[in-house]
């Protein structure tokens, strides 16, 4: 592997280390104090699942609290941390039968507490799909299809769980109503910008700030409205005009005696992978105080051309020739253009690829196109989960050679790019980065070197 490569996937996997989830889920278990007495039900759900259950099960068996049940549900399966917690594998980045039937057993398992009990929630990206289930009147094909037409739509991760928390069953504060009165407390970790509680994983023990009316709005201003299913559309008229209940709001009972809190995010992951970079010898790190947002291809071009005028201003006089490095962090978006053209209700199959490959083939294009100005840039964009988009790649590596790398692989990487379709055209120039799961997802981090000259 390239030097520049190996420098990159270190600070990488620092990034990851700075958001493991198994300490802090420590320290938030611990703080909770649960009181002896009280029996409690561990719910975890999302791709941290795993590794923030077994720190919890591991920090209450510490303080003798008795485990009465649970379900976990992750997207990939393994055992048990204690004999009483179920697994489940649920279905991402859309629901299907393994969703469906985690979501029932949630219910199964809540309608075993009583009102002393104590429910503690972990939460983690991924969980609104692995856990999702229709509300009564909808079907489950219907609600795989809204998925897919939100994911899709561009909308930002804000907007889009706001949309799918009103449709699913545990959303929208949905499983602390099912639980009260027993309390429900809940321990997140981030993977969106702002790190709002009630967006990470569709919030299902946290009230839901929005109500139908912005979900309408949300979904008129994308254009989606009409695409909606008919008995969704009904559904969100009805709550509307009051006919049905809005989700659980602030000062609603359920909450009264719950606690909810943000353990990890995004930006402690960047904070690691520039202080690793700082140890790997950078002679001057830039932490991007910005979440990036908004379109991927916007993004990616944008980051090169921050790049390219780094590598044009002289380093600070008196600093040693080593290279430079800026880190990024955030959640872009991909509007599939074609897709959003199609009448149907019933979305077309999303290509091979995912924000990250698409905001760094985007780059390459620029680093490309900025020739000399553009050598001796480098970038990885990679998700913290391990997985971009439909893909088993967290993302990709590029510099000012890709892009001309792709082309002479007889492949042509603006059709790519267009059509959304880059995990092929970086994988035939073997740029694409592959870790595999790491227990944790906090967004993406997109770090770039400038090679000293």
């Amino acid at each position: 592997m390239p030097i520049t490569r190996v420098l990159l996937t270190q600070m990488y996997e620092a990034a990851v280390a700075g958001a493991a989830t198994g300490p802090v889920t420590t320290r938030g278990v611990e703080a909770l104090g649960i009181p002896r007495d009280r029996r409690v039900w561990l719910f975890s759900f999302g791709k941290a699942a795993h590794a923030m259950a077994g720190a919890a099960v591991a920090s209450l068996q510490r303080s003798l609290n008795q485990i009465a049940g649970g379900l976990i549900v992750a997207p990939n399966d393994d055992r048990s941390p204690y004999g009483t917690v179920a697994v489940l594998t649920g279905d991402h980045p859309v629901p299907g039968p393994r969703s469906f039937a985690a979501a029932q057993r949630i219910g199964e398992v809540a309608a075993r507490m009583k009102s002393g009990d104590v429910g503690l929630v972990l939460v983690s990206g991924g969980a609104t799909s692995l856990i999702a289930a229709p509300l009564r009147g909808m079907t489950e094909a219907e609600l795989t299809n809204v998925f897919e037409l939100l994911l899709a739509s561009g909308l930002d991760i804000g907007a889009v769980n706001a949309v799918r928390r009103r449709f699913t069953r545990w959303g929208g504060g949905r499983l602390a109503l099912a639980i009260s009165p027993a309390a429900a407390h809940c321990l997140a970790v981030s993977d969106v910008p702002g790190d709002d509680l009630a967006t990470i994983g569709s919030g299902p023990s946290v009230p839901d700030q929005s109500t139908a009316d912005d979900v309408i709005e949300i979904l008129e201003d994308a254009k989606l409205i009409d695409r909606l299913p008919k008995s969704f559309h009904r559904y969100l008229l009805d709550v509307s005009r009051g006919a049905e209940p809005e989700t659980p709001k602030a000062g609603h009972p359920a909450f009264a005696h719950g606690t909810a809190r943000v353990i990890a995010n995004n930006r402690g992951a960047l904070d690691a992978a520039a202080e690793r970079a700082r140890a790997l010898g950078a002679g001057a790190v830039y932490v991007v105080d910005a979440p990036l947002v908004g379109e991927a291809v916007a993004a990616g071009e944008a980051i090169a051309r921050w790049l390219i005028e780094l590598r044009d201003r002289s380093p600070a006089p008196g600093a040693l020739p080593a290279p430079r490095v800026a880190i990024w962090g955030g959640e872009t978006t991909v509007t599939l253009r074609s897709f959003g053209s199609r009448k149907s209700a019933t979305p077309a199959p999303a290509p091979p690829g995912g924000r990250c490959q698409e905001l760094a083939l985007a780059a390459a294009r620029t680093l490309f196109e900025a020739g000399e100005r553009g050598k001796g840039i480098s970038l990885l964009a990679a998700g913290t989960d391990g997985r971009d988009g439909t893909t088993d790649a967290a993302g990709a590596f590029v510099d000012t050679l890709t892009w001309s790398s792709i082309q002479r692989a007889g492949l042509d990487p603006a059709v790519a790019l267009a059509q959304h379709a880059s995990n092929g055209a970086l994988g035939a120039v073997n740029a694409l980065f592959s870790p595999g799961s790491t227990g944790t997802n906090v967004m993406d981090v997109i770090i770039g070197i400038v090679d000293s000259e």
